[in-house]
């Protein structure tokens, strides 16, 4: 058999993963019909087909299904033979994959880019926002380097490290300024805006409250900011973590309190893969990320 290319195991893993040729071929950065033409390629030099096309969806063949098992190891390997390298530097340099979760994202990503840029000139931070879930997927299987989320994760293919708390605090009504900030069960009887499922941010808020999921009467929002302005606008109340309220209350119209002891609140850590040879480098990030969470904000809080 003609030997395979490293380019067409990427596209083939990518369309196995997604199971869109459009999607992969984002992924891949390339047109969906040079895509196409690769993966069609590879199954001529494999001899069989791959992937079953469908009008909306392809679906791996039962071939298809073990050799995407194959690729994924495959190219493990060689990005881990690449980390090799890079971990023999003098200094960090290259692409840094970075993932973090949305509560955390817009609130340390810019400070810490900023930081990553001056310690290591030669690295190119490549950041990824989303939930904890799709992060820790893409950790196992080497589309990230390093990921910011909350902890723990609890995966035994993965190096923890905590870096920092914060408390959550109560957003609620300007009106609402001068009431005696609620316990956790007095916001049961409240109209309490989350995040929509996905988010550990709403898992956490809930868990607090003692309310069960899904909880009757809850509203839901894609991301923090939107969750404040309906506060504003006198629909709810909500929760969010300390590290968002400079951001996301300095035009919306609401009163922010600390809630009374024991106060909600949460570990941020950094994880990666212990098989990653840059993991004595992603150490020194994570004291990096340990700083700047570390750094005081000064948002107006009742205590």
């Amino acid at each position: 058999m003609q030997s395979l290319t490293m380019k067409q195991l990427r596209y083939f893993e990518a369309l196995a993963r997604t199971g869109q040729f459009g999607r992969a071929a984002e992924d891949c950065a390339i047109t969906q019909p040079a895509l196409s033409m690769q993966i069609k390629e590879l199954e001529i030099l494999v001899g069989a087909p791959l992937v079953e096309r469908g009008a909306r969806q392809v679906r791996l063949t039962a071939l298809g299904q073990q050799f995407a098992a194959r690729a994924r190891d495959i190219l493990r390997a060689v990005d881990e033979l690449g980390e090799l390298a890079r971990a023999d530097g003098e200094t960090l340099s290259g692409p840094l994959r970075i993932g973090v979760i949305p509560t955390v994202a817009p609130y340390l990503l810019p400070r810490l880019i900023q930081s990553l840029q001056r310690q290591f000139p030669g690295l190119d931070p490549q950041p990824r926002e989303t939930v904890t879930q799709r992060l820790i997927e893409d950790l196992l299987e080497s589309r990230l380097d390093i990921a910011i989320v909350a902890l723990p994760v609890s995966e035994p293919a993965l190096v923890e490290t905590a870096l920092f708390d914060e408390e959550f605090v109560l957003v609620r009504p300007l009106a609402d300024a001068d009431r005696p900030v609620p316990n956790a069960e007095g916001l049961q009887q409240m109209r309490l805006l989350l995040l929509e499922e996905g988010h550990c941010f709403r898992d956490q808020a809930l868990s607090f409250c003692k309310l069960p999921a899904p909880a009757r009467g809850l509203m839901e929002g894609s991301s923090l900011s939107t969750l404040v302005q309906m506060v504003g606008a006198g629909i709810g109340v909500t929760l969010i973590p300390e590290m968002a309220v400079e951001v996301e209350t300095r035009m919306a119209g609401v009163a922010v309190a600390r809630l009374p002891v024991p106060r909600p609140s949460r570990t941020i850590g950094m994880v990666w893969r212990k098989s990653n040879p840059l993991a004595d480098r992603f150490a020194q990030i994570a004291q990096i990320v340990r700083e700047i969470g570390q750094t005081p904000v000064q948002p107006m809080l009742r205590n």
